[in-house]
């Protein structure tokens, strides 16, 4: 009787062990553009991404990871409504990704309303830490205040005083283009007019042409994507650079360039967080991403990865998900990653890390499909993102 009972009480402790070990069950949803003009930069590329943190974050530390995913079709109708369906029904713990700035900000309040998580990677509007920053909310990979800094900086820099902005007409262009003037007109710059295109867009003729009327030194163009190719695409047919005037990809990725090629997209500056061929690690962890997906990563993809790393290791060190203990853990702990290296995540859910401006090369310089960039200037961390205190965002004391 003795010999049983003691078997019982082992074999009760073993279960309570492994139940204790096994289980704490994360599910991530990677919400985004999965079909349009975003697909490219996001897409099914965050989808590995995130599957790639789960997988080397480890299955041996008693965190049983899942991803799901959907397209929002770049809706902020569509995006809301599947948030809530994921919050409310199917168990999401955590919403990553979510290009497409007014998708992001619905998600963003439904995040906070139901307590939950956001990891946001694709998406731009300093307004996420701004005025609309949320204790729910960790935005990560770039912003439209960093964009602005860097491209709008060094194009005045260079002589480019005057500018006319070409806008994607939500909030992402919006943001952008009010950013970007900003750090125009503090450098001693002007701008000459705006205007503002339909979202998604195709035809960018009049507009373009509008601009090359105003005589502006710089049109920046505040889209992303599909937009930024095809208007860059038709400013090259009007012979817009060639007549003098440079063109200011204000937002702009590796994929984009790529899908340009080099012949047109030559010489333009751009700022971004993350490039496959910055240092072994990068250049380590992009073979891995290219031998999953043919392609390399853009920055939003690698700021997917980075975020849900750093998102799993917080549950770790809090022990659970419970969403306030995880995102305490998300500002306590220092991030360091193999992508964006060192750096923290702030008050206002900011993650500070450097951000690089480059310049794409020209075909005699390239050395590879994907040899597209020659590094201009690193932005240190303190200075890549918008100061702390200068957001309005109510979680700053």
């Amino acid at each position: 009787m003795r010999k049983t009972g003691f078997i019982l009480a082992s074999l009760a402790g073993l279960l309570m062990a492994g139940a204790a070990y096994a289980q704490t069950a994360i599910k991530i949803g990677v919400l985004n553009d999965r079909s349009g003009i975003y697909a490219d930069i996001s897409g099914e590329g965050s989808v590995v991404a995130a599957q790639m943190a789960a997988d080397d974050f480890g299955k041996d530390k008693g965190i049983a990871v899942e991803i799901v995913s959907a397209d929002h079709q770049n809706k902020p109708d569509v995006g809301s409504n599947i948030a809530r369906q994921w919050y409310d029904t199917e168990g999401v713990d955590v919403i990553a990704d979510v290009p497409t700035s007014s998708v992001a900000l619905a998600v963003n309040d439904i995040t906070k309303e139901k307590n939950k998580i956001f990891l946001v990677s694709g998406a731009a509007s300093s307004d996420l830490t701004g005025k609309a920053c949320s204790p729910n909310t960790v935005h990560w990979t770039y912003d439209t205040w960093a964009l602005a800094n860097g491209t709008g900086s060094a194009m005045v820099a260079a002589g480019g005083d005057t500018w006319f902005f070409l806008t994607a007409d939500y909030a992402f262009g919006h943001a952008l283009e009010r950013d970007t003037a900003a750090v125009v007109e503090a450098a001693g710059g002007k701008v000459l007019d705006t205007v503002r295109h339909p979202f998604p867009g195709q035809d960018f003729s009049s507009f373009l042409l509008q601009a090359q009327g105003s005589g502006a030194k710089v049109i920046g163009l505040a889209n992303a994507g599909g937009d930024t190719i095809n208007a860059i695409k038709q400013a090259s047919e009007f012979g817009i650079t060639q007549g003098g005037q440079s063109l200011a990809g204000l937002l702009m990725f590796v994929n984009d360039v790529h899908a340009l090629g080099l012949d047109v997209a030559q010489g333009l500056v751009l700022t971004e967080s993350f490039y496959w061929d910055l240092n072994d690690q990068t250049r380590a962890w992009s073979a891995k991403f290219e031998d999953k997906t043919g392609k390399k990563p853009s920055m939003i993809q690698a700021g997917v990865y980075a975020a849900v790393l750093h998102y799993l290791k917080a549950v770790e060190a809090a022990g659970g998900k419970d969403p306030a203990a995880v995102m305490a853990k998300m500002k306590e702990m220092p991030t360091d990653d193999p992508l964006f290296g060192k750096g923290v995540v702030r008050a206002d859910g900011r993650k500070v890390h450097e951000m690089y401006l480059f310049r794409v090369k020209k075909p005699d310089q390239s050395k590879g499909e994907w040899d597209l960039y020659e590094t201009v200037a690193t932005i240190p961390a303190d200075k890549a993102f918008r100061p702390l205190t200068d957001g309005g965002c109510p979680l700053v004391k």
